[in-house]
C-alpha cells in the first residue's frame, strides 16, 4: 500500500474544511485546553493518524506539559501518576465514544464522566472527540503526510 497523500481534500472541499476546522475550535470549548489536548491525542493514537498525534503531541509540549506525561498518554490507564480521576474519567469517554459502533459508552462510563464533569462539559467533550475523529478520518484515508515542523492549528 502506497503512503503517498492521496488528495489535498482542504483545496477541493474549502468549504467543508472551513466548517470542520471551526467545529474544532468550538467543540471542547468547555474544557480545559491541556485536557482537551489530551483527548485530541489519544484519539489520533487509536485512529492511526499520525499527522493529529504530532499537532496535539507539540501543542501540549507548547502547554508545558510534561513529556514524560505525554508519553503516557496511551498507556493512561496505568499511568495514574500523570493523570487526575477526571483527566482518566474523560479519556474513558472519549475511547468509548470513538469507539461507535463497535460498542456503545456504558452506564458506568457515562456515570464516572459525570462524577467530574457538568453536563454541558460531557457535551463539550463528546462533541470534541467527533471533531477530531472526523480529522483522524479525512487525514489518515487521504495519507496526509506529517510536516517537517509540527502543525499549528489556529
Amino acid at each position: 500500500m502506497s503512503h503517498e497523500a492521496r488528495l489535498n481534500y482542504h483545496a477541493l472541499d474549502p468549504k467543508s474544511a472551513k466548517h470542520l476546522a471551526q467545529l474544532s475550535h468550538a467543540a471542547g470549548s468547555g474544557l480545559d485546553r491541556r485536557l482537551h489536548e489530551l483527548v485530541n491525542l489519544r484519539i489520533s493514537q487509536i485512529n492511526g493518524c499520525a499527522f493529529c498525534i504530532d499537532m496535539h503531541w507539540a501543542e501540549l509540549l507548547r502547554q508545558g506539559v510534561d513529556p514524560r506525561h505525554v508519553n503516557a498518554v496511551a498507556g493512561w490507564r496505568e499511568a495514574h501518576r500523570f493523570f487526575s480521576g477526571a483527566d482518566r474519567a474523560a479519556l474513558a469517554w472519549a475511547e468509548s465514544v470513538n469507539a461507535v459502533p463497535h460498542r456503545s459508552p456504558g452506564d458506568e462510563e457515562f456515570a464516572a464522566v459525570k462524577r467530574h464533569f457538568s453536563d454541558a462539559q460531557i457535551a463539550s467533550l463528546t462533541f470534541a472527540v467527533g471533531a477530531i475523529r472526523a480529522w483522524n478520518m479525512l487525514n489518515a484515508s487521504f495519507h496526509m503526510p506529517v510536516p517537517e515542523v509540527p502543525y499549528s492549528a489556529g
